[in-house]
Parts: structure tokens; sequence; C-alpha cells
């Protein structure tokens, strides 16, 4: 199993990602992951960091389907590992649905089918041929021309069966956030194998983004837990995935969703061998690459704090 990091929080100060990225590429862990930022654009940021000379592998997880065509979206993510001289992750999600309303004038009326098509449309044009598809969402007559480059592995953010099937049938990478590893091994995983089958193809890895805290002197972990996800924990398609998973939620409650992720560990808080030991839950659950995300304790203490949890529980894990 795989073991990377997610940059926590959108970045504020460029040289904030700069110094976080140059801490990862010299660390143990393999891929450096950026969320769907609005205060700079997640490819153009991880663009920056190459010609800053910070060259590692890197991941959206995930880039938001509204913003940008699949044609584009190919095109920025084969710059990036141009660019960077690794292969990249390009892994891409609806969102929720009043950000689509707000960006596209409606909501999907079937998120699964808009991510299938845009990764098909992107999977095309990486192709470098001439590719004409007419979808219900997305529609496209051209092709990026060829070059060499490192590779994009095309991704899809998946959280509950129906985009999990849709994900097998044309993904290289499922990417989960918050997501128990008992639900990953009887909920999505089996969902991914069965729309692989039914596309005749392998099923994408896993790439399970885990939040994480150690425990240390003054630390609530329901705090935690509610600053880095109190925005999910209000959104309809995490709290319906979250309750499929057994936890107690509710979008009128973020508190008490936070004190639930606490209780289910989802939120992996304690001593670094504490936390080495529930990763291996997600290694037996079918995860390919454990992300992770020091969001609560960046948001509280800063990235100082993040960057001395995450080099714990990486000695941890490796010891």
């Amino acid at each position: 199993m795989t073991l990377s990091v997610m940059f926590p929080v959108m970045p504020e100060r460029i040289e904030d990602l700069v110094r976080f990225a140059r801490h990862v590429a010299d660390g143990p862990c393999h891929r450096l992951w950026m969320g769907q930022t609005l205060t700079y654009e997640t490819f153009q940021a991880l663009a920056y960091l190459a010609g800053a000379g910070v060259r590692l592998p890197v991941g959206t997880g995930v880039a938001l389907t509204p913003l940008r065509h699949p044609y584009e979206a190919a095109l920025q993510a084969r710059t990036v590992a141009q660019l960077m001289g690794h292969p990249v992750v390009a892994a891409f999600g609806t969102g929720g649905q009043e950000f689509a309303q707000d960006m596209l004038g409606a909501p999907y009326a079937r998120p699964a089918t808009a991510v299938a098509e845009y990764l098909t449309v992107a999977r095309h044009t990486l192709a470098g041929e001439y590719f004409e598809f007419h979808g219900e969402y997305h529609r496209v007559c051209s092709g990026l021309y060829p070059v060499r480059h490192p590779g994009v592995e095309l991704g899809a953010g998946v959280l509950r069966p129906g985009m999990a099937r849709k994900a097998g049938a044309t993904a290289d990478v499922a990417v989960t956030w918050l997501t128990p590893p008992a639900y990953l091994a009887e909920v999505v995983r089996p969902a991914l194998e069965a729309g692989a089958r039914s596309a005749g193809r392998r099923p994408p890895r896993i790439a399970a983004v885990v939040h994480v805290a150690v425990a240390r002197p003054g630390r609530d972990p329901r705090r935690l837990a509610y600053l880095g996800n109190a925005g999910h924990l209000v959104t309809d398609h995490y709290v319906d995935m979250l309750r499929r998973a057994g936890l107690d939620v509710s979008a009128d409650d973020p508190e008490k969703g936070a004190q639930a992720l606490v209780e289910a560990g989802v939120l992996a808080y304690g001593a670094p061998g504490r936390i080495a030991r529930e990763l291996e839950g997600y290694r037996a659950a079918g995860v390919d690459e454990v992300v992770l995300s020091p969001v609560g304790v960046c948001a509280d203490e800063g990235f100082d704090a993040a960057l001395a949890d995450l080099d714990d529980i990486a000695r941890a894990v490796s010891g």
C-alpha cells in the first residue's frame, strides 16, 4: 500500500504550497494530492511547483467537472505531467448539485453518467487521435496533438455504489473521502469490480483520502474532525454515504457528525503507532494508496503542526 499526502487546505500563499510540496518530495511519501482549490487553480498551482523546481508525482483529488471541458482537463493534466516529469493522477468529480446548478444553470440529473462521459472524452483526448463523442453532458470532435509525456491516470471521486460502478467501467483510479474501511470492502470495491466486469476491463485501483491527527496535549479530536469536515457534513452526498456506512450523521447537525467521525475512526486519531495500525484496515479493504490529510490540524494549528504529524505517522508506518 502506497502512502501519499493531501495538501490540506486551499492555499492562501503559494509559498505555503511550495514549502509543503518540498517537504513531501524530500520524505518517504509517494505523491502530493490537491483538491479543487478556488484560491489558486489546482492544475496551475501544480504547474507552478514544477517551475519552482519541486518535481514529484501529483494528483487531483478531485477537480470539479463543471469548471472545465474534459478536453481542456486532459490538456491541463498532460501539461502538468510534462512539466513535473512524473505521472499525474487526474481525478474528477461533479461536486455537490448546488455547485453544478451555480456553474451550469442546472444540476446533473445523473452525476455518475456525467463523470463517466467526462473520463471517456478525456481518455480519448489524451490518446492523441481524432475522436467524436456526443453524450448526454459532453461532446467533442477533436483530439490533442500527440506528444511524449510521463503518463496520466484518470480518476473519479467515488462515494456511493452508483458512481463506483461507473468508475469501474471508465476510471484508472477511484478516489474516496471519509469512507470507512468496512464500507470500502463491502460496498465500494464490489461495485467497482462489477462496473469493470461490465466493461471487460480491470477494476481501478483505490486511493482513499484518510483524515489523520496525532494525539497531543490540548487537542480535541471532535474539534479537529469538525474543522476538517464541516463542509462535507452538511452535503447531501457525503451524509448519505456516511449513513450507508452506518454512521449517525445529519446535515442539520455537523457537530454531531464530527463526533460520529471520531467514534467510527474515520478521523484516525491517536498515537502514531495506533494510526499506523488503523491504516492497515484500509490495506485489508483493498486500498492501494492511502492519502493522509492533516486538514483539521492544519486549520487549527497551521502547517508546522500538520507536517510534524505527517512525519510521525510516516515513521510509524515504515517502522
